[in-house]
C-alpha cells in the first residue's frame, strides 16, 4: 500500500500495513534556527511552505512521510485583499499596521507571537456593504486562478509551489481546503466586536455567516465538479482557547452548523468522506456540532494544559470520530527519553483505530533537530 492508501485505510478502520509519520509543518523561526545549525539551507528555510518541494525535502531528511496540510485551496478570502499599510510608528519601536483582513495590529521586530489587535476597519453595516461584501462574492476565477488545469478527463493543480500533479496519480494523501466558516469572520471583526454584533446587529451577524458560507460552498461545489480527485476535505477555524470556544456553542450549532453540513455533503457526493478541521484549543464543546454536520476528523488535537486526547471523544461519540494529531510537540525540546515516553503514551490511542499521531501544532523553535529525527525513527520502529 502507498501512503495515500494506508492513510485512508487507517481513517476508515480498514487493515493497513504501517503507520504514516505525519507532521503539521514548522514555524519560520524553527527553520531559520535549523538553517543556522546547518541542518537545512537558508534557501530552504525561506522557501518552505506546506506541501511544496522544500517541505518534501526537509520532511524527508527528518523522517516524516508527509505534511497533513498538503492541500489545494481555492481562494475563499477577501478578493482582492485589503492592501496592508503601516499606519503609525510608536516610540517603543512597534508599528501599527492595517493587515490584509482589515485588522489594525501592533507589530514589533523580534516578537513572533500573534500580533495584538487594537482596532478593526469593519465597524458595522457601512464598512461591510462598501468594503467587505464586494470582496466575498463567488467567481470561477477563485478556483481557476489557483492553478487548476482541466485537460480532458484529468485535472492538474499546484500545492504551495509544488510541481503539477495529475489527479489520482500521487502516492501521498492530498486534501482540498474548503475554507473557514467563522474563524476568518473573527479575524476581520475581532472577537469582542463579534460577540457584541450578535446582539447589536443580529441581521448583519447572520449575513456575514451566510455570505462566507455561500462563498466556501460555491468554491467547493465548483471545484468538485471539475472532476478533481481529493482524499480529504479540510476546514480551518481556530475558534477555541485553553478553556473552550470563542463562540457560544448553541449559536455555533444554529448559525454555522448548516453551512458545514452543506459543504460536507458536496464533498461526500464526490466520494470525499474524510473531512478534517483545524482548530486549536479546547474544542470539546464544538466536537459534537462538527460531527453531526459531517466533519469527522479532529486536528491537531492540542495536548496543551488541558490534556486533549482522542480517547474521551471516542468513548463518547464512537468510531464516527477520527483524529490526526495529539502528539505533544513539547518533547522535541527535551531528550530522547521524553520522546520515548510520549510514544508509549500514544500506543493505546493508536490501538483505538481511526487515529494517526501528529505533532499537535507547528514544530516550535525550541525543537532539537536530532530529537525530531529520533521521533520519526522510533515511530517507524514502534508502529511499523
Amino acid at each position: 500500500m502507498n501512503l495515500r492508501e494506508t492513510t485512508l485505510a487507517i481513517l476508515n478502520y480498514d487493515d493497513y500495513d504501517r503507520m504514516p509519520i505525519v507532521h503539521f509543518g514548522y514555524w519560520q523561526e524553527t527553520l531559520e534556527k535549523w538553517a543556522q545549525e546547518g541542518h537545512i539551507t537558508a534557501e530552504e528555510a525561506s522557501g518552505w511552505s506546506d506541501g511544496n518541494a522544500v517541505d518534501d525535502e526537509v520532511s524527508g531528511r527528518l523522517g516524516f512521510d508527509f505534511d497533513w496540510s498538503t492541500c489545494f485551496g481555492p481562494d475563499t478570502g477577501l478578493r482582492p485583499p485589503i492592501e496592508p499599510e503601516v499606519l503609525e510608528r510608536l516610540p517603543d519601536g512597534s508599528i501599527k499596521v492595517l493587515n490584509a483582513d482589515g485588522a489594525i495590529v501592533l507589530e514589533k521586530e523580534g516578537v513572533t507571537s500573534i500580533p495584538t489587535e487594537v482596532d478593526h476597519l469593519l465597524k458595522g453595516r457601512k464598512e461591510w456593504d462598501e468594503i467587505y461584501l464586494p470582496r466575498l462574492r463567488f467567481a470561477p476565477e477563485r478556483v481557476a486562478d489557483s492553478n487548476v488545469r482541466i485537460d480532458g478527463d484529468s485535472v492538474r493543480f499546484d500545492a504551495g509551489g509544488a510541481a503539477h500533479l495529475q489527479a489520482g496519480d500521487w502516492d501521498k494523501p492530498y486534501g482540498v481546503h474548503v475554507g473557514s466558516l467563522y474563524g476568518k469572520i473573527r479575524d476581520r471583526v475581532g472577537m469582542i466586536n463579534l460577540a457584541y454584533l450578535q446582539v447589536d446587529d443580529p441581521a448583519l451577524f447572520d449575513e456575514m455567516i451566510e455570505t462566507v458560507g455561500t462563498l466556501c460552498y460555491e468554491c467547493t461545489r465548483y471545484l468538485m465538479e471539475t472532476r478533481a480527485q481529493f482524499d480529504f476535505g479540510h476546514f480551518w477555524e481556530d475558534i477555541c482557547f485553553k478553556s473552550g470556544p470563542l463562540i457560544n456553542p448553541r449559536v455555533f450549532r444554529e448559525k454555522v452548523g448548516p453551512w458545514y453540513r452543506r459543504i460536507t455533503e458536496a464533498l461526500n457526493a464526490h466520494g470525499v468522506t474524510i473531512v478534517s478541521l483545524d482548530c486549536d484549543g479546547k474544542i470539546d464543546d464544538l466536537v459534537p456540532i462538527w460531527l453531526e454536520n459531517g466533519v469527522n476528523t479532529m486536528f491537531p488535537i492540542e495536548v496543551g494544559t488541558w490534556n486533549a486526547s482522542i480517547q474521551p471523544w471516542r468513548e463518547k461519540y464512537g468510531r464516527e470520530l477520527r483524529g490526526v494529531g495529539g502528539m505533544d510537540k513539547r518533547v522535541f525540546a527535551r531528550d530522547y527519553r521524553a520522546v520515548d515516553t510520549e510514544i508509549e503514551r500514544l500506543r493505546p490511542l493508536v490501538d483505538l483505530g481511526g487515529y494517526i499521531p501528529c505533532p499537535d501544532h507547528r514544530i516550535p523553535a525550541d525543537a532539537k533537530w536530532e530529537n525530531v529525527q529520533y521521533y520519526c525513527d522510533r515511530m517507524r520502529t514502534v508502529f511499523g
